[in-house]
């Protein structure tokens, strides 16, 4: 006790004194049954702290020091909930405004960059999730699982069992469920990114841009082969005529409907081989019952909204057909691993200018290959998922990042952003309230005397 009490008159705001006097009433004590009673009144004291002291040091060297958390990147939530915001905008408004809603066909509009951009973001999260991995096997075991819920959850929201506004009924046909959407085709392509990233990239050392492309050739290689095989398809497979059946009456016989074609590499609506594989694989009733090209002025006499039929309408435009088909999701993939390129530049560089130059080279690149593509005949078309759509569309998404990454991670302008944050933070919550419907069936569940007498009714939504 003599020397604890000799510690405690040192400064008694010191903490580091403090913590030592306590050390050394812990030590004294352990060490009472091995250190001689002689010996320990002999000793000076401050040989007792100056022992303490060198223990603790060593204790210390030898302890695993806690690494320090990499900051997020505010810039990619600000992006996903843009991309969440301009989402709802086209789902609400599309309706009264042509310019936000899908392109019925060939074309670009506001509402066709949303799934790209969904999946660039994808991309380069993942980059930043397994920058560092402990074992290959359990990130690809969790990497399937994620895939998994988002198959299912895809499933029940855009399967069919969900009605769709002011139609209040819900269930679904186990025979007409639609097997492919938004979410499914996420999940895949989250799945094959994430499986590249995990197994597909060498050791090398990365110090310049060419040193990331040989790091990540593999990839590089996968996204090549994808998008060859997708054009092998495309345009080399033959589509022969085919039939389809849809119920006009309740009472009625389903009328049949004959559409001839007999070429190969078509890519307008009725013959192209995207539709071929879906109505082959899935089944017809298993697809998308209200094509985006039934708003074509072929099909629509409110083009480009939906409308009754013109009178010598084709016989495909009332086909089912599927935007998140099987073939047109291998390009999805490939957006995603355009966005796993631009989240290895975050990784390997932390100099913002250095980032923002590798991030411009590949966009211009993009941005240009895409545009030549389409103005010699390789159209830009969303429900196929061409070529050139691809390359047109994640060039926007890294020019938007590039912007959003120079005012919010660089600048610091967070203020302005805090909301697109939040909802970024909190996009698949957002997407399943609003985007699916879920919100405003809730609302729709309440009405006065009669279902259609609700609040959305009242507001005018959905009419």
């Amino acid at each position: 006790m003599a020397s604890y009490e000799a510690i405690k008159n040192f400064d008694d705001d010191d903490d580091e004194d403090v913590e030592m006097a306590l050390l050394h009433n812990q030590i004294s004590e352990s060490r009472s049954a091995t250190v001689s009673p002689t010996i320990a009144q002999t000793t000076p004291l401050h040989l007792h702290i100056n022992n303490i002291i060198e223990e603790q040091h060593i204790i210390a060297r030898h302890q695993p020091q806690p690494q320090p958390k990499s900051p997020r990147l505010v810039s990619l939530d600000v992006f996903r909930g843009l991309t969440v915001a301009l989402m709802i905008l086209v789902d609400d408004a599309g309706g009264l405004i042509p310019a936000l809603n899908h392109s019925p066909w060939n074309g670009l509009t506001l509402a066709d960059y949303v799934m790209p951009f969904f999946l660039f973001i994808v991309g380069v999260s993942l980059a930043l999730t397994y920058k560092k991995l402990s074992c290959g096997v359990d990130a690809s075991r969790k990497a399937s699982l994620r895939a998994l819920k988002l198959l299912v959850l895809g499933l029940f929201l855009q399967g069919g069992y969900f009605h769709r506004v002011n139609d209040l009924t819900y269930g679904v046909d186990l025979k007409q469920i639609r097997w492919m959407g938004i979410l499914q085709r996420i999940g895949v392509a989250y799945l094959v990114a994430a499986l590249c990233e995990i197994w597909l990239k060498s050791d090398d050392t990365v110090n310049s841009g060419p040193s990331l492309l040989r790091k990540y050739r593999y990839q590089w290689a996968v996204a090549l082969i994808l998008s060859f095989l997708y054009l092998c398809l495309l345009y080399g497979l033959y589509v022969p005529d085919w039939v389809y059946q849809i119920q006009t009456e309740p009472s009625s016989e389903p009328k049949t409907f004959s559409v001839k074609c007999g070429v190969r590499g078509n890519t307008g609506p009725a013959c192209n081989a995207v539709g071929m594989i879906d109505r082959t694989i899935l089944g017809i009733h298993h697809l998308y019952q209200r094509p985006i090209y039934a708003r074509m002025p072929e099909c629509s006499i409110n083009s480009p909204n939906y409308g009754p039929l013109p009178p010598d309408a084709p016989a495909w435009c009332q086909a089912p057909f599927d935007p998140e088909g099987l073939l047109s999701s291998v390009m999805a993939i490939v957006t995603c691993l355009i966005g796993l390129h631009y989240g290895h530049i975050i990784v390997h560089f932390k100099d913002h200018r250095v980032r923002i130059i590798y991030w411009m080279i590949p966009t211009s690149c993009l941005v240009v290959f895409g545009l030549a593509l389409d103005l010699f005949g390789m159209h830009i078309n969303k429900v196929l998922y061409s070529l050139s759509y691809t390359c047109v569309t994640a060039g926007a998404a890294g020019i938007l990042f590039v912007g959003i990454y120079l005012m919010v991670d660089v600048c610091g302008c967070r203020r302005m952003t805090l909301v697109l944050e939040w909802m970024g933070m909190h996009a698949l919550m957002i997407y399943i309230l609003a985007a699916c419907n879920v919100f405003p069936i809730f609302l729709q569940g309440f009405y006065w005397g009669s279902p259609h007498n609700n609040i959305l009714k009242l507001i005018g939504v959905g009419t």
